[in-house]
Formats: C-alpha cells, sequence, structure tokens
C-alpha cells in the first residue's frame, strides 16, 4: 500500500486557518501555528465579551435614565419602584430612548411614577 502524504489536506487547513487570521498583526497573520493561538484567543474574547456588551448596555440605559431623573427631581430607584407600582412594562433601553428622544413623555412617565411611588407610602 502506497504511503499517503498530507499536503493537499496540510495546505488546505493552512490556508483555512490563516484566512481567518487576516488583518492580525505580524506573525500572528502569516504563520499556521501563530495564527491558531491567536484565533483560540479571539475566540475566547469574543465569547466573554458577547456577554460583557450586554452588561455595558444595561449599565449605560441605567446612567441615562438616573440623569434624566435627576433632571426631574427625584431618583432613578424611587424612579423605577413607582413604575413598577404603576405596572408600567418598558424596560431599560426603551427608557432610556424615551428620555433622550421624547423628554415630555419621560415628564409624565416621571409623574406616573411619583404619584404611584408617593400613593404607596401615603397607605
Amino acid at each position: 500500500m502506497p504511503r499517503v502524504r498530507k499536503g493537499a489536506a496540510r495546505n488546505k487547513a493552512r490556508r483555512r486557518i490563516l484566512r481567518k487570521a487576516r488583518g492580525y498583526f505580524g506573525t500572528k497573520s502569516r504563520h499556521k501555528q501563530q495564527a491558531k493561538v491567536a484565533l483560540l484567543r479571539a475566540g475566547q474574547f469574543a465569547y466573554r465579551d458577547r456577554r460583557n456588551r450586554k452588561r455595558d448596555f444595561r449599565r449605560l440605559w441605567i446612567t441615562r435614565i438616573t440623569a434624566a431623573c435627576r433632571m426631574r427631581g427625584t431618583r432613578y430607584s424611587r424612579f423605577m419602584h413607582g413604575l413598577e407600582q404603576a405596572g408600567v412594562l418598558l424596560n431599560r433601553k426603551m427608557l432610556s430612548q424615551i428620555a433622550i428622544e421624547d423628554p415630555a413623555t419621560f415628564d409624565e412617565l416621571a409623574k406616573l411614577a411619583a404619584q404611584h411611588e408617593s400613593g404607596k407610602a401615603a397607605a
């Protein structure tokens, strides 16, 4: 039985790895082994950061809502609690957008939250 050499398969694997590593700096985009290591690390960072992105955006939305609440003389926690008591089912992303694009509507939401917050305190 003749000896089989890996020429075609090895070249195909090398091309596949280097194609994925295109744009990496220096050796990482030119040598198969370095590219392989770089791709593994990139995959780990991508996996981690897909989750971190969700945290970062939530923090951004909360910061924006907090700023909008302070402009209207209330606190974020009281605002959110008041909305919950009022039965308003808007998530933080939407509240953030409303605060930026439609301040009048946010004013109404703040009033609604204040009424339900104080209504609970009075009861």
